[in-house]
């Protein structure tokens, strides 16, 4: 691939055009804001200037709802040899095509499995994609050269490709990428109720479930928009499992023995499935989740203390698997997890505690 013409350069477009260029494919910017598309060139990300003739590969990065219409319309005008989109829903779009009278031979549906709470070509890297899946919905009807040219930009992205179908891929996403945002969204609204009292007690727990919740209300509600129907299957199992634990909750109140003991045997039953399901989720780099050890350390909020807590592991010869840090209410220090194969734990406590590290059980 020598040449591409990105169409939409929010964050997912100008990630892939950074990602593009940076691996010395000419790529040409286009958005109704023009604005936008000047930003992601001075990132690096391309250049405004319409290309000579069709290029190699068109990329589609608008909105679910806009999708087809922008496909049907650079395919109608020639502007590429291959035509793919990045939207997150992949059936309604192909539809829509079709009922737009477009063939589907030089188009293919695509999906990365990658983004951010924040939007726009400002929060774009061209490592976004790096080692995440990268779902590609072709039909018997796509060509082969069409699908070539999407296997190489994800390589270039240096993603993982992944073939599915593209109703099954919106399954997928409504179970492991827009369910999960509408909780996490009522979870953070709570939060806008309570008590102050109560929102200063909040900790790391809380803040992992609510962080994408800060996500682009615009955004999801084309996203959502785009997948109802299995989305709505999914909650409509939740709902199912929340109603369940209210009654088991209500049980462990009541003063009946059996009640409580139905109860006590309900919220077992919540917590056990969770533990089942969450060790199916993979680990680093795709793997299999791995059970580390946590070493907990104490250090206070300055800079060069992460810097140095991390050299020091280096020193020790223990490589940090995963990192979490819990900040403590009111004071000007925090508690970071520093995650190791068990093995090294022993090795590594030791090592930083020597160094004046204050070690936390």
């Amino acid at each position: 691939m020598r040449t591409a013409v990105v169409i939409g350069t929010g964050l997912v477009g100008t990630s892939t055009a950074l990602a593009l260029a940076g691996r010395g494919v000419r790529v040409h910017l286009v958005d109704r804001d023009r604005s936008s598309a000047g930003t992601a060139a001075a990132l690096g990300a391309g250049t405004e200037e319409a290309p000579d003739g069709p290029v190699d590969l068109a990329v589609v990065a608008v909105p679910p709802a806009h999708t087809a219409s922008v496909l049907a319309g650079a395919i109608r005008d020639g502007v590429a040899r291959g035509y793919l989109d990045v939207a997150s829903v992949k059936g309604g779009p192909r539809r829509e095509l079709e009922a737009l009278g477009v063939g589907l031979a030089p188009y293919i549906g695509t999906h990365p499995m990658a983004g951010k709470e924040r939007s726009g070509p400002l929060a774009a890297t061209a490592d976004l994609f790096e080692g995440r899946p990268w779902v590609l919905t072709p039909t018997p009807d796509t060509d082969t050269e069409v699908l070539n040219l999407a296997l190489e930009l994800v390589a270039l992205c240096r993603a993982v490709p992944v073939v599915m179908d593209a109703d099954a891929h919106d399954r997928a996403v409504a179970l492991v990428s827009h369910t999960p945002q509408l909780i996490s969204s009522m979870v953070a609204a709570r939060l806008a109720e309570a008590d102050e009292t109560a929102v200063r007690l909040c900790g790391q727990g809380i803040r992992d479930v609510t962080r994408i919740a800060a996500s682009d209300p615009r955004m999801w509600m084309e996203i959502l928009s785009a997948n109802p129907g299995p989305v709505a299957d999914v909650l409509d199992r939740v709902a199912a499992d929340l109603d369940e634990t209210v009654r088991a909750l209500r049980g462990l109140e009541s003063a009946d023995e059996d009640k409580r003991r139905t109860g006590t045997g309900g919220i077992e039953d919540v917590l056990r499935r969770g533990n089942a399901g969450r060790v199916r989720v993979p680990g680093k780099h795709g793997a299999a989740p791995a059970a580390y050890e946590v070493v907990a350390v104490l250090i206070s909020d300055r800079p060069g203390e992460l810097a140095a807590i991390f050299a020091d592991a280096g020193r020790a010869g223990v490589n940090i698997e995963d990192v979490r840090i819990e900040h403590a209410a009111g004071q000007q220090a925090g508690l970071v997890q520093l995650m190791v194969e068990p093995s090294a734990a022993p090795a590594l406590s030791t090592a930083l505690g020597e160094r004046g590290w204050p070690i936390r059980p």
